[in-house]
C-alpha cells in the first residue's frame, strides 16, 4: 500500500473539494471569468518563482508544452470556468457532485476515442454512475436547482476528463511546479479573453471576497493543483481520478459548514451509488493493466 500516495490523494481531494465553496463566495460578489482569470495570474506567477527557488528549469518539452496547453485550457479555462459560470445559480455542494463523475467519463472516453476495451465490472460501474448520476440530477431539479447551471457543470466535467487524460504528458518529463505555473497562466489568458468579451468587470468588494480568493489563490489554486500533478505522476491519471470520488464528501462537507448547504437523504443515496460506479469502473482498469503487464513466458 502507498501510503504517501493515498495522503497526497487525501490532501488534493479536500483541498479541491473547497474551491467549490471558495468560488460560490467570490461570484456572489464579482464576476466569474475575470475573478478565475486574475486568480489563474496571480497563481501562475507564484508558482513560477516557486519553481525557481526549488531550482527546476523554466523550460518543457514539447510533449510536456503540449500536454501542458491542454491541461490548462481544458481544466482552466473551460472546466473551472465553466464551474464558476454555473455557480451564479446552482449550490457548491451541488457542483461538487456533479465534478465527481470525472472518473466515470475518463473510463468511458477511454472506451470511446481510446479504444480500450471495458470489462463487464467496468461496464457495471458506468451503468452505476450514471444510475446515481440521474438520481442526484433528478432530485435536485425536483427541487428546483437550475437545468442551465447543472449542463454547464457537466460540460465543464467532460473538460476536466479531457485534462486528466492529459496531465501525465505534462508532468512526465520533471519540472512539476514550472508546468504548474505554465497551465495556469494559459488558463488565465483564455479567461481574460473571454470575461473581455462576454463579461461586465463590476465587483462588490468585501472581505469575505477577499478572504475567499486569497485562499482559492494559495490552496486549490497552487498547493492542490501541484500535488495532483505529482500524484499523476507518481500513480498515473486513472488510480489518481479515483480520489475525485471523494468531492461529493469533502465538498458538500465544506458547503454545509461555511455556506449552511442543505443535503438531502436522496444526495447521500446517489453519491453512494456513484461511489460504488467508479470504484467498480477503476478495479476493472487495474485488473486489466496488471494483465496486460505481465510478462511473456519463453516458448517451449
Amino acid at each position: 500500500m502507498d501510503l504517501r500516495a493515498i495522503a497526497m490523494g487525501l490532501s488534493f481531494a479536500l483541498m479541491w473539494s473547497s474551491a467549490f465553496t471558495s468560488a460560490r463566495i467570490i461570484v456572489a460578489h464579482a464576476p466569474p471569468m475575470a475573478s478565475l482569470s486574475l486568480r489563474f495570474l496571480i497563481s501562475g506567477v507564484i508558482a513560477l518563482a516557486l519553481a525557481r527557488m526549488m531550482g527546476q528549469s523554466w523550460r518543457l518539452t514539447r510533449a510536456q508544452w503540449k500536454a501542458t496547453v491542454i491541461f490548462g485550457i481544458c481544466q482552466n479555462a473551460l472546466y473551472l470556468g465553466l464551474f464558476f459560470i454555473a455557480m451564479q445559480w446552482i449550490e457548491a455542494g451541488l457542483a461538487s457532485i456533479i465534478a465527481s463523475t470525472m472518473p466515470l467519463m475518463v473510463g468511458l472516453f477511454g472506451w470511446i476515442a481510446l479504444g480500450e476495451r471495458l470489462r463487464p465490472l467496468a461496464i457495471g460501474g458506468l451503468v452505476l454512475g450514471v444510475i446515481g448520476a440521474a438520481l442526484i440530477m433528478g432530485t435536485r431539479i425536483s427541487g428546483g436547482a437550475d437545468l442551465t447551471g447543472i449542463a454547464i457543470c457537466i460540460l465543464g466535467t467532460a473538460a476536466l476528463a479531457v485534462a486528466t487524460l492529459s496531465a501525465r504528458g505534462a508532468s512526465g518529463g520533471g519540472n512539476v511546479m514550472t508546468v504548474v505555473g505554465y497551465q495556469m497562466l494559459i488558463g488565465a489568458a483564455a479567461l481574460a479573453i473571454a470575461a473581455g468579451i462576454f463579461e461586465d468587470w463590476q465587483v462588490s468588494w468585501s472581505p469575505s471576497l477577499l478572504y475567499a480568493f486569497a485562499y482559492t489563490v494559495l490552496v486549490p489554486g497552487v498547493a492542490a493543483t501541484w500535488i495532483w500533478f505529482l500524484l499523476v505522476n507518481r500513480i498515473g491519471a486513472v488510480k489518481a481520478a479515483t480520489f475525485h470520488f471523494l468531492n461529493p464528501f469533502f465538498g458538500v462537507l465544506v458547503a454545509a459548514i461555511i455556506l449552511g448547504e442543505a443535503i438531502g437523504p436522496l444526495d447521500l443515496v446517489g453519491v453512494a451509488i456513484v461511489a460504488a460506479g467508479i470504484l467498480a469502473v477503476q478495479l476493472s482498469r487495474q485488473k486489466t493493466v496488471a494483465v496486460t503487464r505481465e510478462p511473456v513466458k519463453p516458448a517451449a
